[in-house]
């Protein structure tokens, strides 16, 4: 164990004891002391050694829990203090020491110098000086070793020190205590402030025996979040120690025991104690972890009180390594290359409440589950009714809200994905259904974890995993705390509020049904919708909020409604996809899956508007769809992934339908990839040679941030004003009684504007109660009010009685800059110009949003939109229709003038000389 020399000596004369080398692990006593080697590969060997001729009182013990009978025996007086006079002076340091004698028994007795030699401080005289022990009775100062610790007593006797002052020494027995009644009380009353303590015995590498000063309590602290290999006993009493246990153990004894420490108390489990010991050395702790000596611990982790992820880091710098526990540690990601490991994907759909499905940058398509948590699930068996077919997001309770939790904060978004585990597949058991390899990672967005926020809100529980399973969250004490914090509030799945109930009618293909709900959605206009599934470009499962119902949809004049039921009113033909049919498989059209895959990037589980016009005879309603404005099958065609069908003349959008289509033939792609135009005969009665040109006067009421404006008919004015006039008479005879009103989306009512009086609105949001988004559809401005100043809109004053007066238009011929400070400067002098101004409107060609005009001063006839390119404000849309060519030009000349004046847009020259794609402009 510890090093040896021999003194040199003559031949045949006494023999001169061996001096022996070791350092101190522990004092046991005023008199005794463990002695250890160097450690090679292992932990050293260890002895303990006893001082010759002198005595120090007995350290107290606690009576053996075999033997109820025996009682705890106290300190003698001075024996403490002679201990922690050694514990002080030894613990740690090197010491020289000669055996005198050894019992039978195999006890040890001898002399201890502090350094490397026996010129050194001797600790028994040491000991004897200061009066922490006396000289053995009977003992004859015979040698000058002995003759010398008579004298030091003498010296302490005369000094009265130790033992030799005066009193019995009673104040230097401890009060110690082996218990504590109230654990839980004791660490709380701390308030996890550090205590001062002294480590007096190690039982593994995380377990530690401490007596905490100045009470005198003795605990057992096992340190919190951490656990190192252990002893396992044997039937017979024998310990065998786990892998690296003796190690561990070795390692904190050598840096922590009879060391004077303090201790965070931070939670109790039974009668031991949850801590976090400091030395002014480190943390061991972390130390333990960062050595491979220890892993982390869940059920503890989380009151560790500098942060879980400090010990989860230690945890990671020791696998890395593959240190000692860790040696055949294989990282759950090991296989992955980086780029798979992290990556930023668009989330596309949602298909459970742990589980979506993303696109990556290649534009392959992956499915993710949110690691380590579990979605809702229905608990028992007999929960659910065995003839009713089971429908998971709707009849598991709480499924619905975290579907919907993830839908709206998800889809179609961009999110950091960190893959932490591949789960890899299982296959199917009597009670557990086969399940394919799933990719399970930490998703994030705008630095939230998507996962912690599902559980904080009690939408999902986490998982818990033996403590060797390291296939879990890279964030899993961030979770169990969200977990605890859920349950602790109430939220959720841990609410003890009844469920809710999610009562929804699939009247998919039922006719009886669709034939009573059809009616009503006619006569609601626009009615909000969720896209659940899309089964082609044309056919979609819809659930409707409000009627809280599902339906099939087709896009007017998509495919299936086109082909199967000419009857029914129909403008769109999108290629028909595969279809299992009897005894065959009939192949897709050319593009369905293209069409298909359009339409789900672009609608699936986007909350849209939809128009019901009809039905076909197997109760699927036909339609339009606008999803952020835009009509779905007007963005299909202009995507050349349908066609226009012969009956879109009937239809409110033919035009803007026609010129989709006519823009989709020109670049001659997918189903128009091998279109020939036909030439047509030019007849002079069909050729428009000359721009019609026939002003009306109208009143500009609103301009919009992208510099479309409002206007009213001047004609109908006066019938706008009587009207007006009487509905705010009868509204004053019979005023709307105060929040009775329940505005929903697309209705038409009336409401209170700033100036206290009443106009005819459309609400196109209900954000809340407070928060309701109107139209003034007389006016063309919009509002968000509360509903008590909202009313419903009496049937005289409908808009069949009067249609609203506010049309939509956008200057022809301009294109809007960009820039939003250019945009500004634009609208800023238009609104200065016009607004609140009768000016005269010609319409000069219509857009898929609203009709192109131009519009002239009422007394000048100075055209608005060309004085805005004049100035440099805007730019000039060059358009290839003959009869616009000499206004264009017109147009193109004062653009000109303005970029030689540098003139607002052009102030820093033409900007558009560069028009490559990576500056954001084409000509």
């Amino acid at each position: 164990m510890a090093s040896s020399a021999q003194s040199g000596g003559s031949s045949g004369g006494p023999a001169v004891p061996t001096v022996q080398r070791g350092i101190v692990k522990m004092v046991l006593s005023g008199c005794a002391i463990i002695v250890r080697g160097q450690p090679r590969g292992g932990p050293p060997p260890e002895r303990q050694i006893n001082l010759s001729n002198i005595r120090a009182g007995n350290l107290a013990r606690r009576a053996a829990a075999t033997q109820p009978e025996a009682k705890d025996t106290p300190d003698e007086p001075w024996a403490f203090p002679a201990r922690e006079f050694l514990r002080k002076k030894l613990i740690g340091k090197e010491v020289c020491f000669t055996i005198e004698n050894k019992t039978p028994q195999g006890r040890e007795y001898g002399m201890i110098y502090l350094g490397k030699d026996t010129n050194g401080e001797n600790i028994a005289e040491s000991l004897v000086a200061e009066g922490l022990a006396t000289r053995r009775e009977g003992m004859r100062a015979n040698n000058p070793e002995q003759n010398r610790l008579s004298e030091c007593e003498e010296q302490a006797k005369a000094a009265k020190k130790g033992m030799w002052s005066e009193g019995n020494g009673s104040h230097t027995v401890r009060d110690l205590k082996y218990t504590i009644e109230n654990p839980r009380h004791f660490v709380d009353s701390h308030h996890q402030k550090p205590v001062n303590a002294i480590i007096e015995h190690v039982r593994d590498g995380s377990v530690v025996r401490a007596l905490l000063l100045p009470d005198y309590y003795l605990v057992t602290v096992m340190l919190s979040g951490i656990k190192c290999p252990t002893f396992r006993r044997e039937a017979d009493g024998s310990e065998t120690p786990e892998p690296f246990a003796a190690e561990a153990k070795f390692f904190t004894e050598s840096r922590l025991l009879q060391r004077d420490v303090q201790i965070i108390l931070e939670s109790c489990h039974n009668q031991n104690i949850l801590g976090t010991i400091l030395h002014p050395n480190g943390n061991i702790t972390e130390l333990l972890l960062k050595e491979g000596f220890a892993r982390c611990v869940d059920w503890s982790i989380a009151v560790y009180t500098r942060g879980a992820e400090k010990l989860r880091a230690a945890e990671r710098f020791a696998k890395e390594r593959r240190l000692r526990i860790w040696r055949d540690y294989v990282a759950p990601t090991a296989n992955l290359d980086q780029k798979d490991k992290q990556f930023v994907a668009k989330v596309m759909q949602v298909l459970n409440a742990d589980a979506i499905v993303v696109k990556l940058n290649s534009g392959d398509y992956k499915t993710i589950h949110l690691s380590s948590i579990r979605p809702p699930r229905l608990e028992g068996e007999n929960t659910q009714d065995k003839n009713k077919k089971l429908r998971p997001l709707y009849d598991i309770p709480y499924m619905f809200e975290a579907r919907e939790f993830l839908r709206k904060k998800l889809i179609g978004k961009k999110v950091n994905v960190t893959v932490d585990y591949i789960r890899p597949a299982s296959p199917a058991t009597e009670t557990v259904p086969a399940f394919s390899e799933r990719t399970c990672a930490t998703v994030t967005i705008g630095g939230i974890n998507i996962a912690e926020a599902l559980v904080s809100k009690g939408l999902a529980t986490v998982i818990r995993y033996r403590q060797d399973d390291d296939q879990r969250s890279s964030h899993y004490d961030e979770l169990l705390a969200a977990e605890a914090r859920a349950i602790k509030n109430g939220k959720g799945l841990h609410s003890k509020k009844e469920v809710p109930i999610h009562r929804v009618a699939d009247i998919s293909g039922d006719t009886q049904k669709a034939k009573q709900f059809l009616p009503f959605l006619q006569r609601a206009g626009r009615s909000e919708a969720v896209v659940e599934y899309v089964f082609s470009g044309s056919r979609l499962k819809l659930y409707l909020p409000k009627e809280t119902c599902l339906i099939t949809f087709l896009l007017a004049g998509g495919y299936d409604s086109c082909r199967l039921l000419p009857e029914a009113r129909t403008c769109i033909e999108c290629p028909r996809g595969a279809r299992n049919l009897p005894g065959l498989v009939q192949e897709g059209e050319p593009f369905s899956e293209e069409a298909t895959l359009f339409t789900k990037e672009l609608v699936l589980q986007r909350e849209v508007e939809v128009e019901v016009e009809s039905m076909d005879k197997a109760g699927n309603f036909i339609g339009w769809l606008h999803i952020d404005g835009a009509n779905l099958s007007v963005l299909l065609v202009e995507h050349a992934l349908s066609k226009v069908h012969f009956t879109a003349e009937r239809s409110s959008y033919y035009k803007s339908l026609l010129s989709a289509e006519e823009a989709a033939k020109q670049k001659k792609e997918k189903v128009w990839a091998h279109y020939e135009e036909q030439p047509v005969e030019v007849t002079p009665v069909l050729e428009e040679k000359e721009r019609s040109a026939s002003y009306k006067p109208v009143f500009v009421t609103e301009i919009t941030d992208d510099l479309h404006f409002y206007v009213q008919d001047v004609e109908t004015g006066t019938q706008l004003e009587k009207l007006m006039e009487n509905m705010r008479n009868d509204i004053a005879s019979h005023p709307p009684v105060e929040g009775s009103y329940a505005p929903r989306r697309g209705e038409f009512c009336i409401a209170k504007f700033v100036d206290g009086e009443w106009y005819r609105a459309r609400v196109e949001k209900v954000e809340s109660p407070a928060k309701v988004h109107v139209f003034y559809i007389d006016y063309g401005n919009r509002e968000i009010l509360p509903s008590t100043r909202l009313g419903t809109l009496p049937p005289a004053f409908s808009t069949r009685v009067l249609p609203a007066q506010a049309t939509e238009y956008a200057f022809a011929f301009i294109q809007v800059p960009q820039d939003e400070d250019a945009r500004t400067d634009a609208v800023d002098s238009v609104v200065r110009d016009i607004q609140n101004t009768q000016c005269l409107l010609n319409v000069e060609h219509l857009s898929a949003g609203c009709p192109h005009v131009t519009l002239q001063f009422a007394d000048s006839k100075g055209d608005v939109g060309l004085g805005l390119v004049k100035e440099g404000l805007v730019m000039v849309e060059v358009r290839k229709e003959k009869q616009f060519q000499k206004v264009i030009t017109e147009y193109l000349n004062a653009q000109e003038s303005a970029k030689s004046a540098r003139l607002n847009l052009w102030r820093y020259g033409d900007f558009r000389a560069d028009d490559a794609d990576e500056f954001g402009y084409s000509r």
